[in-house]
């Protein structure tokens, strides 16, 4: 008879390699990626206007900078205000790395008719919301931008005078870019011919009788933010993907359960995700 405290409906430990189902799970991955085509080193995208800043360089000329957004563009990881005000306070502030596109220099016009050089930036459409709603993200993110031009081009931008620009949202027009989607210091693929199965953990509540839902905890010490995630849920299925190894579990469940009323929740200091599944039969009918 199991015990009361033993609220345990599936449980794994499949790091060790001798684990069967991990070996299954291994295998099955590896066929699939196999008759996967194969993905090509860039691609064209047509970033959405956001707003353009205005800066010079050391001799003076104007350069104006359009910060665009992408949902192809990675997020960096999430971190709240504080955080990232302990980041910079830190010696560690170099490690925050933000992904974005620098796009090449094009030749505009100003608003007198003189010439101008533009550059497009291009930042993850999630992200630059993020910016749009605190302003001390923003002047980062810009102070950022700006030596990543300067270091790219080779170039003296004044940073500390740059300004934004009230009635335009960009400067000329914003011009499609290509990114790269294989590894490089900028966009990063994640390498999948090593999946990583992480340790999860399912319960049932209550124990010792029909459960109402299904409880899951999954370990990912390497996850930094639910961004890096994607979770499928399906009525006796969750599969979860993402991080930088990756992850990778796909697992079946004894019970129906509704995805459409079940949560998910990552835990940023513990690194778990807590996902909550009802179960179908104790909803009732739908």
């Amino acid at each position: 008879m199991a015990s009361r405290t033993d609220k345990s409906l599936l449980s794994a430990e499949l790091e060790d390699e001798g684990d069967e189902f991990g070996q299954l799970l291994l295998r099955a991955t590896h066929k699939i990626q196999n008759t996967m085509p194969s993905v090509p080193a860039s691609k064209p995208i047509q970033p959405q206007p956001g707003f353009c800043i205005k800066t010079h360089t050391g001799s003076q000329e104007k350069v104006f900078v359009n910060i665009c957004r992408s949902m192809h563009i990675p997020p960096p990881p999430d971190l709240s205000r504080q955080e990232l005000e302990c980041l910079i306070e830190s010696d560690s502030a170099s490690s925050f790395r933000i992904p974005m596109s620098l796009g090449e220099p094009h030749a505009e016009l100003d608003n007198s008719g003189n010439g101008c050089t533009t550059y497009d930036v291009v930042i993850n459409s999630g992200f630059f919301a993020k910016l749009e709603a605190d302003p001390f993200f923003k002047e980062f993110f810009i102070t950022v931008a700006l030596e990543g031009l300067a270091d790219k081009y080779n170039m003296d931008i004044n940073h500390p005078e740059w300004r934004m620009l009230k009635n335009r949202k960009f400067m000329g027009s914003v011009s499609e870019q290509t990114i790269r989607t294989k590894s490089s210091p900028v966009i990063q693929e994640m390498d999948v011919s090593s999946p990583v199965v992480p340790k999860f953990t399912i319960l049932a509540e209550p124990a010792g009788r029909p459960p109402e839902f299904l409880l899951a905890e999954i370990h990912l010490p390497k996850v930094g933010s639910a961004l890096e995630l994607s979770l499928e849920l399906g009525q006796d299925r969750v599969v979860l993907r993402g991080g930088p190894d990756p992850y990778v579990l796909d697992i079946y469940i004894p019970h129906d359960i509704v995805p459409e009323c079940s949560h998910a929740r990552f835990h940023r200091g513990m690194r778990v995700l807590t996902v909550k599944m009802p179960v179908q039969s104790q909803l009732g009918p739908l």
